[in-house]
């Protein structure tokens, strides 16, 4: 075995055995921002690069102009945003890990849903952990009352380090479906530094 791959597999189980995950929220959904809020009460200051999210992107001042968002097929205005620099040398980091966040706001100037996506493009040893965040994003809504499919190694999708994820999660709990998808394999025809680990958290209003 390499001594990457040995590096990797190492990582692997050690992150797995760490039952120590820090909050990945704290009194809203994420920071200060909850499903069901109205856009306005989203402070300005603490993010920057806020972005439209589809074919016309652009960047805005700030979140008063969400409306100059193109609304996709189900009505929604998505706009993509970071965590100021200033406030930590992190940046935009969920749980300790690098992530890509976005909000879709309704017609009403309601945010419908968030979604929290561990960054593809992170430093490899950060990205070998993404998979955790999954569990992170469960402690915090609850252990209990999940509803989860797995799927189990095959031929195109293989173990890495011993350790398979494939999976799907949602509950719905205070008028939101949470939805947490979770990913660490490695595909046959691709290197070890090419596997697949992931974390997406998509948080709706319940009934969206």
């Amino acid at each position: 075995m390499s001594k990457q791959g040995s590096a990797i597999r190492g990582l692997v189980f050690a992150v797995t055995v760490t039952a120590a995950v820090p909050a990945m929220a704290t009194a809203g959904d994420l920071r200060d921002i909850s499903v069901g809020m109205t856009i306005s009460s989203v402070p300005d200051a603490g993010y920057i690069n806020l972005t439209c999210v589809g074919e016309k992107t652009h960047r805005l001042a700030d979140w008063a102009q969400w409306q100059a968002c193109q609304a996709g097929p189900d009505q929604l205005r998505g706009i993509r945003f970071e965590y100021d620099r200033e406030g930590g040398r992190e940046g935009t980091m969920v749980g300790g890990h690098p992530a890509i966040l976005t909000v879709m706001i309704d017609k009403d100037a309601k945010i419908a849903a968030l979604m929290i996506e561990t960054d593809p493009k992170a430093r490899l040893y950060l990205r070998k952990k993404a998979f955790l965040l999954g569990l992170q994003a469960r402690s915090r809504y609850g252990e209990d009352g999940w509803t989860c499919s797995k799927a189990q190694p095959g031929a195109d999708k293989q173990e890495v380090g011993g350790v398979f994820v494939d999976e799907k999660c949602t509950k719905t709990i205070d008028g939101r479906t949470v939805e947490i998808e979770r990913h660490l394999y490695r595909e046959p025809n691709k290197e070890l530094k090419d596997m697949t680990d992931e974390t997406r958290i998509t948080i709706r209003r319940a009934g969206s």
